[in-house]
């Protein structure tokens, strides 16, 4: 097999592990149930800190509550993701990803705690966003852009997801906010503009 054949091997193995447990647990209930989703890992504060189970912070990462919600995410980390690995590489970008969705369910569970609104609640969205924090990062310090990606294209898809989510029910832009956040300040923690052979950057 061709080495090259896959050059964002980590975006499409989160996909594919994504979609798999999403496809599992379709055949053992109902996906957009909650007290299904909560028997199976998804985040719901008073479990967290009444019972420690903080684990849910990481498991409701790969829960997905119906095909709509599934498909959504997996468009956008195959399309950001890809990216984002290709000009950062694969350990940064795994660190991207799980820090991000980490910051952003604790941010949600803050949030939750603060507002009294205790919500079932999954998803990979807040590591999703944090990939695209980090592509933020990347354009500017790329003067725009990343591949055929542009800083103007991600600040207006940012905007107009975040506008959907405080418009709409049943989101949680907590969790996405923690996720750009922390996104953006992992890129500038880890990213290095690239030299070419010439040794000026790239």
């Amino acid at each position: 097999m061709n080495k090259n054949t896959i050059k964002a091997p980590c975006t499409v193995l989160l996909a594919v592990v994504n979609v798999i447990v999403f496809l599992v647990l379709s055949f053992q209930g109902m996906t957009e149930d909650g007290r299904f989703m909560l028997q199976h890992g998804a985040m719901y504060v008073p479990y967290l800190i009444k019972n420690g189970e903080y684990y849910r912070l990481f498991t409701s990462m790969f829960l997905h509550f119906g095909y709509d919600h599934l498909f959504n995410n997996m468009v956008v980390l195959v399309a950001m993701g890809w990216n984002l690995e290709l000009e950062i590489g694969k350990i940064k970008f795994l660190i991207v990803y799980f820090v991000s969705g980490l910051a952003g369910n604790i941010l949600s569970a803050w949030w939750d705690i603060l507002t009294g609104s205790m919500a079932v609640s999954a998803g990979a969205s807040g590591a999703i966003f944090g990939i695209i924090g980090a592509l933020l990062y990347v354009a500017i310090r790329n003067r725009g852009r990343i591949g055929e990606i542009s800083g103007k294209g991600l600040v207006f898809m940012v905007v107009l997801t975040l506008y959907y989510g405080f418009t709409s029910g049943g989101v949680d832009n907590m969790a996405h906010i923690g996720g750009l956040a922390a996104g953006f300040l992992i890129g500038v923690l880890l990213y290095r503009k690239r030299k070419d052979k010439r040794g000026s950057v790239m």
